[in-house]
């Protein structure tokens, strides 16, 4: 019965912990560490003589696979997807060029309920109202940016 309390929480252990990797939050890793911990006892009890080797072997084990995942695991092709690979230290969180648009008149590419899209100097920008809802191809004026967010108001078109 000992016995396989150990092979069970050893193996509960070792999925627990696999899991934690892909569903992170902690709590599958702590239930994996606790299961391992649990494996550890039942084998003492289970196999007396090799108690001290069942520990050492699983605290080894668990060190050399978390060694290897943090070495290798990156270079893999689902290691390279799942973890970002690009220096973000000197990226904006700002679009460069937004405030030179206050003032200057665009179309409505869609709807603005009140967000959406409008074409304005020639490029296709994330825009919204000031409240009002505004239909597909209104002109729009820019009244104001903060950040990355565009605020314009409908007007009417001027007429030649």
């Amino acid at each position: 019965m000992a016995a396989e309390l150990f092979f069970m929480l050893l193996i509960a252990g070792l999925l627990l912990v696999g899991a934690e990797i892909f569903v992170p939050g902690g709590i599958l890793g702590i239930m994996g560490g606790l299961a391992l911990l649990g494996a550890i006892i039942a084998g003492f009890n289970a196999f007396p003589d090799y108690g001290w080797v069942i520990a050492f072997s699983i605290v080894f084990l668990v060190g050399i696979v978390m060694l290897l995942w943090i070495k290798i695991f990156p270079s893999t092709g689902i290691g390279r997807r799942m973890t970002v690979s690009t220096d973000l230290s000197a990226s904006k969180g700002t679009q460069a060029g937004l405030e030179d648009l206050v003032g200057k008149q665009g179309t409505a590419l869609s709807s603005l309920r009140p967000g959406g899209f409008a074409r304005i100097d020639g490029k296709r920008v994330d825009v919204i109202t000031q409240g009002e809802m505004l239909s597909k191809g209104d002109t729009v004026l820019v009244v104001d940016v903060e950040s990355n967010r565009v605020v314009v108001r409908g007007i009417e078109p001027k007429r030649s």
